[in-house]
């Protein structure tokens, strides 16, 4: 939908109630987050909104690291500049871009407050701020211990360090994978982190070992992930679940430690993936409920708290939906649309919203799970699903990688232009 600067301002601004806007003749978006979700948004706000949207993306970092494909640069088959991109072409579509952290949300003003003491006013506001850690879920390891035991789930120096830990570990020595309790981001992740450094290792320490604690019971793929452990890494990774001790693990960075059910088992890498929340912008705006996440309006991913709040990928409480790249992109075109339309007091069409999440378990072993989903009164429904099937053939799982690859270069040209 592109809305011309006449339509915009032929009355359609008074849906926001707002004179300061109506004078001033724009309406003003404010992002925060430059990931898949916020980025997608801003550029797709910025190219409907043909010039008369103020659209603003706040993003702390000036170039992003993508955490989808980080797994593969562990697996040492992708350089880590390919997951860099920048956002020049934001700006020349007309995003203006705020290299700032958002740090206070003011939704009874309307405005944003950022860490370097700006003040930012917006009719409306979208947050996709990704996730955050939830510090003592593992006991032993805050924040702090990350450069020890690095968590690489926020991409960039983590994902190098972790890298670079298991490029030093010493022949024949342990790789620890601390998986995280339901909801986290990237359900599959994890599990694709082990194949990828297995692969890694068969490379180039062949005799070391994976330890993955799992306080999970199942886990996505899972069928799948052991099919293919067993076939490209045999006795190389070892899975505890919450049965053999997975779910009561403590670490000790300074040994280099974990504690499994009250024994201590020295390993030389510790890759420690915690319990998620909701960034912690989403909290500062009162957004979220006591599990951490932001309730939202399944059919238009506004924040039940506040209508003018929308809230989009990881940060949200998603129903059906996983926390992925693939969901916040389909749920930022929706709030797109949505936006485009309230802005200009013209019809939207329903939403529907879609999701595929692709995993690597060796070079040309790629699988899938994915599905469409549609608003219920209650949540974000699945209405309709498909996964990899254990026992293809090679054709077949090559082909899956080859559409991953695919799918790369096109969500991060939908971000970033």
């Amino acid at each position: 939908m592109r809305l011309s600067r006449r339509v915009l301002l032929s009355g359609a601004l008074s849906t926001l109630a707002a004179p300061a806007v109506l004078g001033r003749g724009r309406a003003r978006v404010a992002v925060v987050g430059g990931g898949a979700g916020g980025a997608t948004v801003a550029r797709h706000l910025a190219a409907g909104g043909a010039g008369a949207l103020d659209v603003t993306l706040i993003e702390p970092n000036p170039v992003y690291h993508t955490c989808f494909f980080s797994n593969l640069h562990l697996g040492g088959l992708r350089p880590f500049e390919s997951l860099a991109h920048r956002y020049d072409r934001l700006k020349a579509a007309g995003v203006t871009l705020v290299t700032d952290s958002a740090v206070a949300v003011d939704r009874a003003q309307r405005r944003l407050a950022l860490a370097g003491g700006e003040r930012l006013s917006w009719d409306r506001l979208v947050l996709s701020p990704g996730i955050d850690f939830v510090e003592g879920s593992v006991p032993g390891w805050t924040l702090a211990e990350a450069e020890r035991m690095p968590h690489a789930y926020k991409a960039g120096l983590q994902t190098q360090r972790l890298r670079a830990q298991v490029d030093a570990m010493r022949e024949g020595g342990t790789v620890c994978i601390v998986a995280p309790p339901n909801p986290y981001r990237c359900p599959p992740g994890p599990y694709e982190r082990a194949s990828m450094i297995a692969h890694r290792l068969s490379q180039v320490n062949p005799t070391a070992k994976i330890l993955l604690l799992d306080p999970k019971e199942s886990y996505s793929k899972q069928a799948l992930f052991e099919e293919g452990w067993q076939a490209h890494y045999p006795n190389m990774i070892e899975r505890l679940g919450p049965e053999m001790g997975g779910g009561a693990v403590e670490v000790r960075p300074d040994r280099m430690e974990v504690v499994i059910d009250g024994e201590a088992e020295a390993v030389d890498v510790c890759n420690v993936i915690p319990a998620q929340v909701a960034g912690r912008i989403a909290a500062a705006a009162g957004l979220v409920d006591d599990t951490g996440w932001v309730p939202i309006d399944p059919a238009s991913m506004a924040s039940l708290a506040d209508p003018a709040v929308f809230v989009l990928g990881d940060a949200a409480a998603q129903g059906d939906m996983p926390k992925s790249a693939s969901s916040a992109s389909s749920q930022a075109k929706a709030v797109a649309m949505i936006l485009l339309g309230q802005l200009a007091g013209a019809p939207v069409e329903p939403v529907r919203y879609a999701n595929t999440c692709w995993s690597l378990i060796a070079p040309e072993d790629g699988v899938k799970v994915g599905g469409s989903y549609e608003p219920r009164p209650e949540k974000i429904t699945s209405v309709d699903r498909f996964v990899s099937q254990t026992g293809e053939n090679r054709a077949t799982r090559l082909a899956t990688w080859q559409q991953s690859l695919g799918w790369y270069a096109g969500i991060t040209a939908d971000m970033f232009g």
